[in-house]
C-alpha cells in the first residue's frame, strides 16, 4: 500500500484538524501528516525527517514567519523546492496569488466558509498537481 506523506503548516489547531480529516476522506492509501505550527516549526521538522513530504499544505498568515516567507525559503533549499506547496488563507488578492505563484507555489486555496467542502477542493488541487 503506497503511503502519503503530507505536511501542514498553520498556527490554528482547529484548521490542521480539517485538513487532516479532509486528507484523510480523500485519500484511501494509508497517510502520514507532518504537523508544524509556522513556518519555523516547518523548517526544522523538515530538516530532521528521514522521508519529505509529498505535499505541503502551507497557511498564509502565522506568526513567527508567515507563510510568504516559509514559501520563499522552501523554495529556495535544495532539498525542498521540488515539494508541491498548496498556499491556503480565508482570502487572496489576485495579486498576493500571482505573487505566490512567482515565488514557486503550487496552487492557491480559498478556505472555504463550509468545511465539508474541503476534502473535495483538496483532492481536486492534488490531482491538478499530481497531472502536470
Amino acid at each position: 500500500m503506497k503511503q502519503h506523506i503530507v505536511m501542514i503548516i498553520d498556527d490554528d489547531e482547529d484548521d490542521r484538524l480539517f485538513f487532516k480529516e479532509a486528507l484523510f476522506s480523500k485519500m484511501l492509501e494509508q497517510t502520514v501528516c507532518i504537523e508544524a505550527n509556522d513556518g519555523v516549526d516547518a523548517l526544522a521538522k523538515l530538516n530532521k525527517v528521514e522521508q519529505l513530504p509529498g505535499f505541503i499544505f502551507l497557511d498564509m498568515n502565522m506568526p513567527r514567519m508567515d507563510g510568504r516567507e516559509c514559501l520563499k525559503q522552501l523554495k529556495q533549499d535544495e532539498q525542498l523546492k521540488h515539494i508541491p506547496v498548496i498556499m491556503y488563507s480565508t482570502s487572496f488578492s489576485e495579486n498576493a496569488i500571482n505573487e505566490f505563484h512567482k515565488l514557486g507555489a503550487s496552487n492557491c486555496l480559498i478556505k472555504p466558509t463550509d468545511m465539508k467542502k474541503l476534502p473535495a477542493q483538496i483532492s481536486e488541487i492534488m490531482k491538478l498537481i499530481a497531472d502536470s
